[in-house]
């Protein structure tokens, strides 16, 4: 290379070069804590607003990774779509009675190896042949957008993947289209983020769910954490 060529490359300066070797190991420090045993933690992943995310709070995401459970049965097969927090916190208290797949356009979400199924909600049915059809008995789903094109394009992905049941979250403003599209009624059961959301925010099921009862006389019948 020409000393023309060097002169024309631009140069960072000390203090540009430090931050980003600052950066650089800050990303790779964060990659080395996603290998450990809080990977499943809610938020160790940030949310990127760019990408319309929005994580559930902790209780949330438990509430529905257990009503999951209940309705997919032991061994049974949960896909996550477009719902991460669910995904953690299955994985965090059911690895080894469950099988979960967590269905991201974000690609961060790969350091869950096998588990990742790269998805964007405007190819609905571009899935991967090891993805067989109705091969899930729960399909979670979180539709990144309040738009009846976004609900209509991802519900063709929920019924390619479910045996039958569907569990949908998303704006209360959704209601008529959810029940149109997949059959889903609105629970009682009301979810919350980590983040105060603008619209008010429901959950739908088309199947007797848990959280369509009181939450005081569900636990009641729980016994404790396993």
């Amino acid at each position: 290379m020409s000393d023309s060529e060097d002169e024309g490359r631009p140069q960072l300066s000390s203090r540009a070069l430090a931050a980003l070797q600052e950066f650089y190991a800050e990303q790779q420090q964060h990659h080395s804590d996603l290998r450990g045993d809080d990977k499943y933690n809610i938020g160790i992943i940030e949310e990127n607003w760019q990408l319309s995310q929005f994580w559930y709070s902790p209780e949330t995401a438990l509430r529905l990774a257990e009503d999951a459970v209940a309705a997919a049965g032991e061994g049974g097969r949960i896909a996550c779509v477009s719902a991460p927090s669910v995904y953690q916190k299955l994985r965090e208290r059911h690895r080894d009675n469950v099988s979960v797949c967590i269905f991201e356009y974000d690609r961060r979400f790969a350091v869950y190896g096998e588990d990742f199924v790269y998805y964007d909600y405007k190819s609905p049915v571009d899935l991967p042949e090891r993805i067989a059809t109705h091969s899930f008995d729960i399909v979670v789903a979180d539709p990144p957008y309040l738009s009846e094109e976004c609900l209509r394009k991802m519900s063709e992905t929920i019924k390619l993947l479910t045996r039958e049941k569907i569990m949908l979250c998303t704006g209360a403003v959704m209601e008529e289209a959810a029940e149109k599209l997949l059959g889903v009624k609105m629970c009682k059961f009301i979810p919350e983020h980590t983040r105060a959301l603008g619209n008010e925010f429901r959950c739908f099921v088309n199947y007797d769910s848990g959280l369509d009862r009181d939450l005081s006389v569900q636990l009641s019948g729980q016994e404790g954490p396993k």
